[in-house]
């Protein structure tokens, strides 16, 4: 346990900034079920629908330091890239 004040702030700090990271982790996984779902149903009106929001999700998660620069783009690219195919087999 800390000691000094510093130290208690410190883990204070820490604590919060745990929360946040995990509700917004939580957020971007939701949004990726519901976009996986979308894409499984091939419901091209949630498609449309969800695509850019899940982009937004997982861009303010790396933006936040969340999710790694490479990682946001890699889960963007398959995403794009399955709504595609989804698509185009209807």
């Amino acid at each position: 346990m800390a000691n000094h004040a510093s130290a208690k702030k410190r883990n204070r700090q820490t604590e919060k900034k745990q929360a946040r990271n995990y509700a917004q982790r939580s957020q971007v996984r939701a949004a990726e079920r519901k976009m996986r779902q979308a894409i499984d149903a091939k419901d091209e009106g949630v498609i449309k629908d969800m695509l850019p929001k899940t982009i937004a999700e997982i861009m303010k998660a790396r933006s936040n330091g969340i999710l790694h620069r490479n990682t946001a783009f890699r889960k963007v690219s398959r995403f794009s890239l399955a709504v595609n195919k989804a698509l185009a087999n209807k």
